[in-house]
């Protein structure tokens, strides 16, 4: 199924069926890709796709939920302007509460949770897989990530498979984290590495 919303300002979807009493707030100039074998489950709140600063913001959004695949929001999660997302097939996105910022790259092919309270800047890239194997390695292709609750994410971070990121830690702009980060550190590099424990941020 495949709805382009392009000629709306603001919508309110209501999936029906294979979908799980939800409502998903969707902004002008946002491209959905929604497959009828998918499932969305919105607990509490909205989840509100592109998002915009100002109304006459021209980045579109696409968003991408594939075969047997399901996007979960337990609380209300706010996707800005430019994001692509791509649930794959059999894939499943969890969204705490939170928002991020414009130009969100995010490619979920196994399992990406995130939590309560995140922040997540602009130019992100979340990618739970490589797409690719190594030959004679045991390294998986796909690995979960999870962003624990009230992490900051700075600009132009990227973010790969099997990371955890600890509850309340800041990861800073530009880094590049594919090992996991501790609850409560401050982390930037490439790759990032831990620069201070027990910071705090509001």
């Amino acid at each position: 199924m495949f709805r382009d919303v392009n000629l709306f300002k603001t919508i309110a979807l209501y999936f029906r069926g294979n979908f799980n009493s939800i409502k998903v707030l969707v902004q002008k100039r946002t491209f959905l890709n929604i497959h009828r074998t998918s499932k969305i489950l919105v607990n509490n709140g909205y989840l509100i796709l592109n998002k915009k600063y100002l109304s006459n913001d021209p980045f579109p959004s696409v968003f991408s939920i594939g075969v047997n695949s399901s996007l979960i929001v337990n609380n209300t999660f706010f996707i800005y302007s430019g994001a692509r997302i791509s649930i794959n097939d059999n894939a499943k996105l969890i969204l705490g509460s939170g928002y991020v910022n414009h130009n969100l790259s995010l490619s979920c092919y196994k399992e990406i949770e995130i939590g309560n309270g995140v922040a997540i800047s602009e130019n992100v890239v979340i990618r739970d897989s490589d797409n690719h194997v190594i030959k004679n390695s045991n390294r998986l292709s796909s690995e979960k990530i999870k962003i624990g609750d009230n992490v900051w994410i700075g600009m132009n971070v990227t973010i790969l498979k099997g990371v955890t990121i600890g509850e309340g830690s800041i990861i800073a702009a530009g880094a590049l984290v594919n090992k996991d980060i501790p609850a409560k550190s401050l982390a930037g590099g490439v790759p990032a590495k831990v620069i201070k424990s027990n910071v705090e941020w509001s």
